[in-house]
C-alpha cells in the first residue's frame, strides 16, 4: 500500500478516540469522490474504528497497514449518492444513571483497548475491545435479551458497538455517555 497513490494524508499519531475519526471526517469532506485518504494513527483502536466509520458512512475502507507501531488507514471517498448519513444509537444512559445502578450488578461491556481497561474500568465491566466484538458475539449470546451498558472513553466507539450489537439482535443495548473520560464513579484497576 505504501507505494500506492494517495490524494491526501493526515497525521493522527498520538491521538486517541474520537480524534482520528473527527479528523478523518473533516479531511474526507474536503476531498473529491474517488480520492484516497491516508490516515496515520498510533491508537490500536483506530483499526476497528476506521473500518466501522467507513462502512457506516458509505465510504470505501481500502485497508490498513501497520509499520513500526503506526497504522496507515486508507479510505476512498464515496460518490455523493453512495454516502450515508451518520446515525447515532438512539438509546443512551448517562454516567450518573449507570453509577446509580452499580449496586444492582448491571451488565457492562467496556469496548476500549486492553491497556485503557487495565488502567481503570467500572467495577464489574467486562472487556470486549471493539475490534474483537464481532468475533466474540457467540460468547455474548446469553446477553441478547438483557440490558447491556456499553462504555468507552468518550461515547463514540461505544456508539458504534451499540449499533453493531443492535444489528446482531441484541435488543436492549445502551451507550454510556459521555463515557470513561468523565466517569466520577468507582474504578477498578
Amino acid at each position: 500500500m505504501s507505494t500506492q497513490h494517495v490524494d491526501k494524508s493526515i497525521d493522527c499519531k498520538g491521538l486517541s478516540c474520537p480524534m482520528p475519526i473527527v479528523r478523518t471526517k473533516k479531511a474526507v469532506d474536503e476531498m473529491q469522490p474517488g480520492q484516497v485518504l491516508e490516515v496515520l494513527a498510533t491508537d490500536p483502536g483506530s483499526v476497528a474504528d476506521m473500518k466501522s466509520w467507513a462502512d457506516r458512512t458509505g465510504h470505501q475502507f481500502v485497508g490498513t497497514e501497520e509499520e513500526g507501531g503506526t497504522f496507515k488507514h486508507y479510505i476512498r471517498k464515496a460518490d455523493a449518492n453512495e454516502v450515508k448519513a451518520e446515525q447515532k444509537h438512539p438509546h443512551t444512559i448517562s454516567n450518573e444513571d449507570l453509577q446509580a445502578k452499580l449496586g444492582t450488578t448491571p451488565v457492562i461491556l467496556d469496548v476500549r483497548e486492553p491497556m485503557e481497561y487495565h488502567f481503570g474500568h467500572i467495577p464489574g465491566a467486562q472487556l470486549v475491545a471493539f475490534g474483537q466484538l464481532e468475533e466474540r458475539l457467540a460468547e455474548l449470546a446469553d446477553l441478547k435479551d438483557q440490558e447491556i451498558h456499553i462504555v468507552c472513553r468518550t461515547g463514540n466507539r461505544s456508539d458504534m458497538a451499540c449499533q453493531l450489537l443492535a444489528e446482531k439482535g441484541f435488543s436492549h443495548v445502551k451507550n454510556v455517555v459521555p463515557g470513561m473520560s468523565q466517569w466520577t464513579g468507582p474504578v477498578e484497576k
